[in-house]
C-alpha cells in the first residue's frame, strides 16, 4: 500500500512539483492550499508524512504544527523553510517538526529527507525480528532502542524526534565527556548542514524536559561556551 503524503503548499507552481514528484515516486499525494483546510484534514484523515510550507493563507505553518501536537498527532512533520531563515527551522522544531527543507531545492533532496523521515518514524517492517534481535543501551531508568529510535523511561515510552533521539544516543554512548556543540552539529545534521548551533540547543532542552520525568534518570549538563554533558545518576546511598 502506497504511504500517504499530505502537501499543505498554497504556492502553485511549488505544489505541482511537490504533488508530481511524490506521485511519481509512487507515494499517494493530497495537496491543500489554504491552511485552515489543511488542518483539518490532517486531523481527520490518517497519512504518513506532512509537507507544511510556513506561510499560508488563512493560518501559518507554526500554528498548524502546534495545534497538530497539541492534539496529539505525532504525524511526521516536514516544514518548508526560506533560505537562511534559522529562526524558522527553529521555531519549527520547537513545535515538533521532524526535518525541515530550505527553498529553493531540489527533487532528489526533496525525495531523500521524505524518504529518511519515513525510514525513521515508521513501522519495523518485522516486528518479530526486531523484539529478538534489538540491541539495548541502559543508563540510569533509561532503555534505549538503537535499531527501534525508541526511548523507555521508567517503564513508559519517551516520544523522540529522530534528532533528539540520535543527540541522546550520541551522549549516552559518551557519558561523562564534554561533547561541544559542532561535535553534535556534525555527527547528527552532517558537516553540511548549514543552519546555526541554535538548533542543538532546541534539541537539547527538549530532551532535558522528557527526561525529567525521571526521579534517577540521566542528566544533561551544559558545559558553558562549549557543549554538553551526560551525567549518570548517583546510585542510592552513594556519597560521591
Amino acid at each position: 500500500m502506497s504511504q500517504k503524503v499530505l502537501v499543505i503548499e498554497d504556492e502553485p507552481t511549488l505544489a505541482r512539483l511537490l504533488s508530481y514528484n511524490l506521485t511519481q515516486e509512487g507515494y499517494d499525494t493530497t495537496v491543500i492550499e489554504h491552511g485552515v483546510e489543511g488542518l483539518q484534514a490532517a486531523l481527520q484523515r490518517s497519512f504518513d508524512l506532512i509537507i507544511l510550507d510556513i506561510m499560508l493563507p488563512g493560518m501559518n505553518g507554526f500554528e498548524i504544527l502546534s495545534r497538530l501536537r497539541q492534539s496529539g498527532n505525532g504525524t511526521p512533520v516536514i516544514v518548508l523553510t526560506a533560505r537562511n531563515a534559522e529562526e524558522e527551522v527553529v521555531q519549527g522544531l520547537k513545535r515538533g517538526a521532524d526535518d525541515y527543507i530550505t527553498k529553493p531545492f531540489g527533487v532528489a533532496e526533496l525525495l531523500a529527507r521524505v524518504s529518511a523521515v519515513l525510514r525513521r518514524t515508521g513501522p519495523e517492517q518485522d516486528g518479530k525480528a526486531a523484539e529478538s534481535s534489538d540491541k539495548v543501551i541502559s543508563a540510569g531508568e533509561l532503555s534505549i532502542f538503537p535499531e527501534r529510535y525508541e526511548v523507555i523511561l521508567a517503564g513508559e515510552t519517551v516520544p523522540l524526534r529522530p534528532k533528539e533521539f540520535e543527540v541522546l544516543l550520541y551522549l549516552v554512548q559518551r557519558p561523562g565527556m564534554v561533547i561541544t556543540r559542532d561535535d553534535l552539529m556534525n555527527v547528527v545534521w552532517g558537516f553540511d548542514y548549514i543552519g546555526g548551533q541554535r538548533t542543538v540547543d532546541v534539541h537539547v532542552s527538549s530532551l532535558r524536559k522528557k527526561l525529567e520525568l525521571g526521579q534517577q534518570s540521566v542528566q544533561i549538563e551544559s558545559i558553558r561556551g562549549v557543549g554538553y554533558k551526560l551525567v549518570m545518576p548517583k546510585k542510592l546511598g552513594s556519597s560521591k
